[in-house]
């Protein structure tokens, strides 16, 4: 079970890292060569044809028909809602807003999993999200200037829309992982997602300027499909076989420590005293939502699958 646990962290770690990378790369993307609901398209038609393939290669397995629903409620709210709200909402505002705002990421999953799978809500949870929060505050915004305007603000509330429905995502999807294998659960949901995106994006999906793509544009994009939606939702459902949705949502703090970090070792930054507090405030965080009630926690973890 240990094991098992470090193995779910270290996926989580891995979805941070791609997750930390997406916003200039879809940003880019969307500034050079393809419109929001181009790159929806391209993303999710990628990312569907990628689960079919590897789950009836890898894991032949069946779903029940009773739980069809639910995989299309998951491919509405985590593929369908999330992607598109994201893409509209980046193409206005900024990378700098938009991972503000999914800072707060962590306590939305934390209400919704009370309300939904009955997740206790406990003063070290709330005060180690807290801790986090504000330990991303400083990262992202030391030193920075904040824009502002009417398409910024439509942008932002565009993200917030994003954020909720990737939080019930998280929470709905949690039932699921651990009645059936991981690959299973995203190829229906891949698929349904796909399904419910084609009516608003299949005409822009015409009017796309293949040749006008440069290599770094087909490099970029084929990290959206590949690493930031095969990968990356692989790795988050194996997670939630062991971990919570609010322990999974967690990770969104990590993303500008990881950022800090790298330009630090890069020498495009240096170690100073708010990045170090920053730093204390998110991993002291992590302490208390992990460390909180091991014997409770293990009662709510799935028994991963074989």
């Amino acid at each position: 079970m240990k094991g098992a646990l470090a193995r779910a962290h270290l996926s989580m770690l891995g979805v941070t890292l791609i997750f930390g990378l997406n916003y200039s790369i879809t940003k880019s993307l969307m500034t050079t060569w393809l419109s929001p609901f181009q790159l929806v398209f391209v993303r999710l038609l990628g990312g569907m044809l990628l689960f079919w393939i590897f789950q009836r290669l890898f894991v032949p397995e069946k779903v029940e028909r009773r739980d069809l629903f639910k995989l299309a409620l998951c491919g509405l709210f985590g593929l369908s809602l999330n992607v598109s709200l994201f893409y509209l909402g980046l193409n206005l505002t900024t990378p700098v807003d938009a991972s503000i705002i999914h800072v707060s990421n962590p306590i939305l999953v934390l209400v919704l999993s009370s309300i939904l799978i009955r997740e206790v809500i406990t003063f070290r949870k709330v005060a180690g999200i807290i801790l986090g929060m504000c330990g991303a505050l400083i990262l992202i915004l030391w030193g920075r200037k904040l824009q502002a305007g009417t398409q910024t603000a439509l942008g932002n509330v565009l993200v917030v829309s994003n954020m909720l429905f990737y939080a019930l995502y998280l929470v709905f999807i949690k039932p699921l992982v651990g009645k059936y294998h991981t690959t299973t659960i995203l190829k229906w949901v891949s698929f349904f997602g796909f399904l419910f995106i084609v009516p608003v994006s299949v005409k822009p999906m015409l009017s796309i300027s293949f040749a006008s793509g440069t290599w770094i544009g087909w490099a970029g994009l084929a990290f959206v499909i590949v690493l930031n939606t095969f990968v990356a939702y692989l790795l988050i459902n194996f997670s939630l076989k062991q971990l919570s949705p609010t322990m999974v949502s967690y990770y969104t703090y990590l993303q500008p420590f990881l950022a800090a970090a790298t330009s630090v070792t890069a020498g495009m930054e240096r170690i100073t005293l708010p990045k170090v507090a920053a730093a204390l405030l998110i991993f002291t965080g992590v302490f208390l939502v992990t460390r909180e009630r091991p014997q409770k926690a293990v009662s709510e973890q799935v028994p991963e699958r074989q």
